[in-house]
């Protein structure tokens, strides 16, 4: 079986992507086992310079840097073609792999997360309390 990989963005113009890659497991609760697509995990910034990333994730919070992947993957979307054959027909399907982006790095995450919050807020009775003791 053929399938044809053909990238309509143009040659060099393809949407640069990244691979995340943590240390770990990512679990999703069990109420959003069955809507994974297009669920946010966390917030991905840069803050300091175009090497150092850091990823929140609910309380915590990962540093990581950027590398160079060895070798380039491309990320693919599958396209599935109906054609009838004259003899019979049947109808075949043919695959067509379209280009829709290029990976040449990755954010590496090795480090344990750092807590946000060490410790829970005061309330504003607490708060009030605590002034007035004082």
């Amino acid at each position: 079986m053929q399938i044809q990989v053909k990238c309509s963005c143009g040659e060099e113009k393809c949407p640069e992507w990244a691979i995340l890659e943590l240390q770990g497991v990512v679990e999703a609760q069990p109420s959003f086992k069955d809507r994974l697509q297009n669920l946010r995990i966390g917030t991905l910034c840069r803050p300091t310079s175009q090497e150092n990333y850091t990823f929140t994730v609910g309380y915590h919070e990962l540093t990581g840097t950027k590398v160079p992947l060895k070798k380039p993957m491309l990320v693919l979307k599958k396209i599935k073609l109906s054609t009838e054959e004259e003899k019979g027909d049947i109808n075949s399907t043919k695959v067509e792999l379209d280009v829709i982006g290029v990976i040449r790095q990755r954010i590496l995450f090795k480090t344990r997360p750092k807590a946000l919050i060490s410790k829970p807020q005061p309330t504003e009775k607490e708060k009030a309390s605590a002034a007035v003791s004082n």
